[in-house]
């Protein structure tokens, strides 16, 4: 059986006549064996993939279409290296979910010891929505300013700017690929916290807040998965409204490409889109230093979304 049953050619429908050229066809009542006409051969396919994945990992794929077989060119997207975890990746995300761990032990330990608990709940709570405006600002600004080039942040401008083009990718990342980054910035900057305070409404604003920024890359990659994918308790998350849901985001990636920048919960998504609070950032930074976001110019080609094709690729 073809793997593309929509695609499959007509036969076996009483006599079926292929005149010339083989495109026009025409049937009787009759039943006799099927005239099939000469095939030619196939031409090979190939799709494009991300300039950011390893092309050194070249595989022989196949493709059944009426019930022949068509080669096809492709970088194996399962085993590319640039998507798999490493042994540095799982360190710091280690190190970052201990940090964080420590953070919130702390918190509630000496809410424990003085008998206050309102104020260190409320502090996280203040942490978990201020991660999610956090994340929009963030977004905001790598989306619209710099490039590679960008001292600190250039790798990250130009991962966000190809994750526009190939958003599917993020799905694709192993777990600690797609956090690594944001957990050595987290290690760097709780670790002293933890070292030096331990005032109970500070770690549990601390822990919360870093904790919800380290995971924002999952909430992320959360929200680019199909429902049916999805962990169910993932899904009534972002159902509720605690975690950025699939189409809120999704609104993101539509033309014009400049609202519904937080990524954690999107609470703050409507906020800043309403009130025009970037647009009014972008003319301030137009006027004060000549700086003019992307968001002003028509999408380029690399902004275009490109479909997933991996679907259709079959290992040999």
């Amino acid at each position: 059986m073809s793997a593309f049953p929509h695609l499959r050619s007509l036969h076996h429908i009483n006599k079926c006549h292929h005149l010339s050229p083989p495109s026009n066809v025409y049937c009787s009542s009759s039943s006799s064996t099927t005239t099939k006409p000469r095939r030619r051969n196939p031409e090979p396919l190939v799709v494009d993939l991300p300039r950011g994945l390893n092309t050194s990992s070249l595989i022989r794929a196949t493709t059944v279409l009426n019930n022949t077989s068509t080669p096809v060119t492709n970088a194996s997207l399962l085993d590319d290296p640039s998507l798999q975890s490493t042994w540095s990746h799982r360190a710091w995300v280690a190190s970052g979910c201990t940090t964080v761990l420590i953070s919130l032990a702390k918190s509630v330990s000496g809410a424990a010891d003085s008998h206050i608990w309102l104020e260190p709940i409320l502090a996280g709570l203040v942490g978990y929505v201020l991660a999610d405006l956090g994340s929009g600002v963030y977004h905001w600004g790598i989306d619209n300013y710099g490039d590679g080039k960008t001292p600190v942040f250039g790798s990250q401008i130009e991962a966000f700017q190809g994750h526009h083009k190939w958003p599917w990718i993020i799905t694709r990342r192993q777990f600690a690929n797609n956090l690594h980054a944001l957990a050595r910035a987290v290690t760097f900057t709780v670790l002293p916290m933890d070292l030096i305070f331990n005032d109970p409404v500070l770690h549990g604003f601390v822990g919360v807040c870093s904790g919800c920024i380290m995971f924002s890359q999952q909430f992320h990659a959360w929200a680019h998965g199909t429902k049916s994918k999805l962990h169910p308790l993932v899904v009534a998350l972002q159902d509720a409204g605690v975690l950025v849901s699939r189409s809120m985001h999704g609104a993101h990636h539509r033309p014009p490409y400049n609202h519904n920048y937080c990524i954690v919960s999107g609470i703050w998504n409507e906020f800043l889109d309403t009130y025009k609070v970037f647009e009014a950032l972008e003319m301030i930074l137009f006027f004060k230093l000549g700086e003019r976001p992307r968001s002003w110019s028509e999408p380029s080609s690399d902004w275009t979304e490109e479909a997933d094709t991996s679907s259709l690729i079959v290992q040999q």
